[in-house]
């Protein structure tokens, strides 16, 4: 008796070990981390069968909504045959063996034909094990975090078996195997998942901005000639303004229909790529004429906003810029992305369903000038803007008896900006109503301390832009620098443009006469230069004129400029104007001038513009003589 317990013990121990063996290898190979869900499965399917000595193993899969089984593998010992044709099938789980499965390790069937679980659930099972030929179960529940996920199954076949206590513990372990298979698959996926999302975009699993970026810097390469080099194009889709019953939902949606008829139309010959939220951009697999890219950009714009990709009829609309590499200083993918999204920013501008292919010239002239907007703006800010007086001398005494504001910009360096450098950023930026208004008080309080000659105090002239001259306030403007620097209304002088009076000469003409109540002094800048009629002078409230130096530059040898400047100056006196001559740089200008009739001058050949302390000095010196 104590032989045979030593012998069935060493039995016992020696299987034991065997199945410890089996799992330690089984780890060594599904547990390495290039080992995929289903090869791990398969490997834990033939080592369960090789190891309990069954027929047949098979992994299933809980779905606790339909209470149901799924079998995801199936392998058969006597064959070596993974997944026999049939194997994917399902079968109901009945509420005894599911219970059975949440509360136990193992579930042991010695014999399927006298076993009450089994009977019980005959219904569910029992074409499943006539089938075949399943005659003892040795079933282990696959948990993962408290949830049942599945259930692993040793099915021997032909004849009733008794499980060891070792066979149940090997059993369990690989539900715990099938579990830990389960759980690195769930986390691989979502690895892999985020991994996918780092270069996706996660709505329409298109590629993101920087997987774009990785295609174009790919793609980038030396140009040949005639070559526009690598396009990419920008698409940018915006929803109609101001529609309240189109919901942002309502939009994603409509984005997701546009990226799935985008990805289609471009499949075979494009990348896609969504880069925004509200933004798709497109680059050729073969490098475009510029013909072609706005071709494709053009069917692009179609597309979005034809029915096919907005079955609702969701009423967006869709910009188009185009970049080309042969504009890049250096190969830059980012920078190429970024030209063609500046370029789709100008079409939007410039209206909705257009396209713009990028112009570097332009764009460094747009970056320029933003620079030099936000440059000014600090400088405002900073006090560094200043006022210089260009004298207007009388010709019969070389007296002064006005003086020009214009304008300077002191910068960093100390250098004195003339204002033609950023009078047009001030007005594209909106700045210029702000300086407008800075200089008109500025001009007024400098020309305070002005000294009167012979009863006579100097004309202040001031150039008024045409933002600020159609802004409603600035008569309210002029009133108010008038009272706060207590300067007489008619010691002041407005200067406008030919051009800004042609803008509406009625609506001119409705601003002077509300500038002409308050008793300043209008001129008429740059004359001759608009093309203005010589009839508004009759109709227009004119005190002045002053004759462009384009005109003054020519005399006296040219007889064009010549007689041109006589007609003027005899149409003037007619009219009872001043006439001012502009840019007179030479002896021979001025004698030419006075000559015509006129009186006074501006000029070099007097004086450049300078400031207020050397304007009052020059004039303390009583004459501003031809240098």
């Amino acid at each position: 008796m104590a032989s045979a317990a030593n012998s069935k013990q060493q039995e016992r121990g020696a299987r034991a070990r065997r199945h410890n063996h089996a799992l330690v290898a089984l780890g060594r190979r599904v547990w390495h981390e290039d080992c995929t869900f289903d090869t791990a499965i398969a490997e834990i399917c033939e080592v369960a069968a090789d190891t309990l000595e069954v027929e047949r193993v098979n992994i299933w899969r809980v779905d606790a909504a339909t209470h149901q089984l799924h079998c995801v593998h199936a392998y058969v010992h006597s064959s070596g045959v993974h997944n026999p044709p049939g194997f994917d099938e399902s079968l109901l789980l009945d509420s005894e063996y599911g219970t059975q499965l949440d509360e136990v390790r193992v579930i042991d069937i010695a014999d399927v034909g006298n076993d009450s679980t089994v009977s019980a659930s005959q219904e569910a099972l029992g074409a499943y094990l006539r089938r075949h030929e399943i005659q003892s179960l040795l079933d282990a529940p696959v948990r993962a975090e408290g949830e049942l996920l599945g259930v692993i199954c040793n099915e021997h076949v032909g004849s009733a078996r008794v499980w060891s206590p070792e066979d149940h513990a090997f059993a369990g372990s690989l539900g715990d195997y099938v579990a830990v298979a389960y759980e690195i698959a769930r986390r691989r996926d979502i690895e892999n998942r985020l991994r996918f999302l780092e270069r996706h975009d996660a709505q329409t699993n298109l590629p993101n901005r920087d997987h774009l970026l990785e295609v174009a810097h790919t793609a980038l390469r030396p140009l040949h000639d005639n070559d526009a080099g690598l396009a990419v194009i920008h698409l940018q889709i915006d929803p109609p303004a101001g529609n309240e019953q189109l919901d942002i939902e309502g939009f994603h949606r409509f984005l997701i229909d546009c990226a799935e008829h985008l990805s289609e139309m471009t499949s075979d010959n494009a990348a896609l790529a969504r880069v925004r939220d509200d933004a798709f951009a497109i680059i050729p697999h073969r490098h475009l004429r510029e013909v072609e890219a706005l071709e494709l950009a053009e069917r692009c714009i179609d597309l979005v906003q034809s029915d096919a990709a907005s079955p609702t009829g969701y009423p967006a609309t869709v910009t188009a810029g185009i970049a080309f590499s042969r504009d890049l200083a250096a190969p830059s993918a980012d920078a190429l992305l970024r030209n063609a999204e500046n370029a789709s920013l100008r079409a939007r501008a410039n209206g909705m369903g257009r396209c713009k292919v990028f112009n570097a010239d332009r764009h460094r002239s747009l970056l320029a000038r933003m620079r030099t907007e936000q440059a000014l703006r600090d400088a405002f800010d900073d006090g560094q803007l200043l006022l210089y007086y260009m004298p207007e001398v009388d010709l019969r005494d070389g007296h002064w008896r006005s003086a020009e504001a214009l304008l300077r910009w002191r910068n960093s360096d100390g250098r004195i900006v003339p204002a033609g450098e950023f009078i047009d950023a001030a007005e594209s930026s909106g700045l210029i109503v702000r300086l407008g208004r800075w200089v008109l008080l500025e001009a007024c309080n400098a020309a305070m301390r002005w000294p009167v000659r012979d009863g006579i105090a100097p004309m202040l002239r001031v150039n008024v832009s045409a933002r600020q001259f159609e802004e409603t306030g600035l008569a309210a403007d002029v009133d108010s620098a008038l009272a706060e620097s207590g300067l007489p209304p008619e010691r002041l002088c407005l200067e406008l443009t030919e051009t800004l009076l042609l803008r509406d000469p009625d609506a001119a003409a409705k601003i002077l006469a509300r500038l002409r109540a308050l008793g300043v002094h209008v001129a008429l800048d740059d004359f001759g230069t608009g093309f203005c009629s010589l009839g508004y002078l009759k109709h227009l409230p004119i005190d002045t004129i002053k004759i462009d130096r384009g005109f003054t530059a020519g005399l006296p040898q040219d007889r064009a400029d010549l007689a041109i400047v006589k007609a003027l100056v005899g149409l003037a006196n007619d009219l009872g104007i001043d006439v001012v001559g502009e840019g007179v740089e030479t002896e021979a200008q001025a004698q030419c001038l006075r000559d015509c009739g006129v009186v006074a001058v501006q000029g070099y050949l007097y004086s450049p513009a300078i400031d207020n302390d050397a304007l009052i000095a020059g004039f303390n010196g009583t004459r501003l003589t031809a240098t």
